[in-house]
């Protein structure tokens, strides 16, 4: 046995946020806002590269509160302002590959104080290292600290 594996997963979150939808697109197509809420609470998680358009990429890479290296690397497929955000994206931890992911963000306004997003990520999860109900728990206290972030 080679001990690599691939595990497939998809899950969805939904939030609605008492923002508007261009408040909460902003905290995810601008650089400086992101770095506030995305990533490891108390790190400094500004990109190395934030490139917001089609075809373009980001990269992030902090440390996690056990010391570990998380790097997010991602290429986004497209982009509606105030609308959707289609996006590819690997991890790795000290530099060891754990998935392979493509996600869809889904920006709908409730009304003009509110905005459902809704988050659809389809996982490959490689070599045991990482599986779906991990990352959506990780994906649940990202929309947390979004919510935290808006409401400030």
């Amino acid at each position: 046995m080679s001990g690599y594996s691939v595990a497939h997963g998809t899950f969805v979150v939904e939030r609605t946020y008492d923002h508007p939808v261009e408040k909460v697109w902003a905290a995810w197509a601008d650089g400086e806002l992101k770095a506030q809420w995305f990533g490891a609470p108390g790190e400094n998680n500004r990109a190395q590269v934030f490139e917001f358009r089609q075809g373009g990429r980001e990269s992030l890479k902090t440390r996690i509160h056990d010391g570990r290296t998380i790097a997010f690397d991602v290429l986004y497929q497209d982009i509606v302002p105030n609308n959707r955000i289609l996006y590819n994206y690997d991890m790795h931890v000290d530099g060891r590959k754990i998935s392979v992911s493509l996600t869809a963000l889904e920006f709908s306004p409730q009304d003009s104080n509110r905005t459902h997003l809704r988050l659809t990520e389809y996982g490959l999860f490689l070599d045991g290292l990482d599986n779906v109900g991990l990352r959506k728990q990780g994906t649940l206290g990202l929309m947390e600290q979004l919510a935290e972030f808006l409401d400030k």
